[in-house]
C-alpha cells in the first residue's frame, strides 16, 4: 500500500479535510494534498506517528503489508442500465490479489445469479480487452451501457449471456466488435461476500 492510497482512503473513512490533517500533524495544507496526489512518497518517522494516531492505524504495518483496491462504483447485472463511475470506497485484498486485480464493482441487479453474483455483491476486475470464450467479463456496450455477462465467442459472434433465464441473450457481429459497439473492459476474478 502507498502513503497516497492510505491518505485517501482514511481521508475519505473519517470524513478529513485536507486542513483537519495538517493540523493533526502540523504541516502545510499543500504538504498533505501532495501526500494524498502522490507527489510526495515519503514522510518523515515523526509524521507516520501523527498520521497513525489520528488514522487509528500503524502506517508502517500499512505500507509494508496491507494491499486495497477501490471500489469504481457500480455495474449492472442486466441491461439497459447506465454506467455509473466514482469511487464509493476501497477493499482490502491479498498481496496476490492486488498483483492480479485492479478494481472492484458493485453489483446491480439479478442477470447472473446462477452464477452465485448477487445484486448489492462486489465482483474483483482484472482490466482486460480480451477475454476466453466463457469467462465473465465487464463489458461496455454503446459507450454507456456497462453489464456483466458470460462471453461466449461462436461463429465470428460474441455472445453475451445471463445466468438468469428470465434475460435474453444478446449477439454481436465482427462489425460490433471492429466499430467498438461492444467492448471488453474486465475480467470478473471473483465476487466478494461479506456475511
Amino acid at each position: 500500500m502507498t502513503l497516497q492510497e492510505i491518505i485517501t482512503i482514511y481521508r475519505e473513512r473519517l470524513g478529513l479535510s485536507l486542513e483537519d490533517i495538517s493540523d493533526a500533524v502540523a504541516v502545510s495544507k499543500s504538504t498533505v494534498s501532495r501526500w494524498e496526489n502522490g507527489i510526495i512518497k515519503k514522510i518523515s518517522e515523526d509524521n507516520k506517528l501523527k498520521l497513525s494516531k489520528l488514522f487509528n492505524i500503524d502506517i508502517d504495518d500499512y505500507l509494508q503489508h496491507r494491499f486495497f483496491k477501490p471500489v469504481l462504483g457500480t455495474v449492472r447485472a442486466g441491461y439497459n442500465l447506465l454506467a455509473d463511475e466514482h469511487v464509493i470506497g476501497y477493499e482490502e485484498v491479498s498481496k496476490s490479489d492486488y498483483d492480479r486485480g485492479d478494481y472492484f464493482l458493485k453489483v446491480v441487479g439479478d442477470s447472473m445469479t446462477g452464477s452465485r453474483i448477487y445484486d448489492g455483491d462486489i465482483v474483483y476486475i482484472q482490466k482486460v480487452s480480451a477475454v476466453d470464450s466463457g469467462s465473465i467479463a465487464v463489458i461496455l456496450i454503446e459507450e454507456d451501457e456497462v453489464t456483466i455477462k458470460r462471453v461466449i465467442y461462436k461463429d465470428k459472434l460474441m455472445i453475451l449471456e445471463a445466468s438468469n433465464p428470465e434475460y435474453e441473450t444478446r449477439y454481436y457481429n465482427e462489425e460490433d466488435v471492429l466499430n467498438h459497439k461492444i467492448q471488453i473492459l474486465g475480467k470478473v476474478l471473483k465476487v466478494k461476500v461479506d456475511f
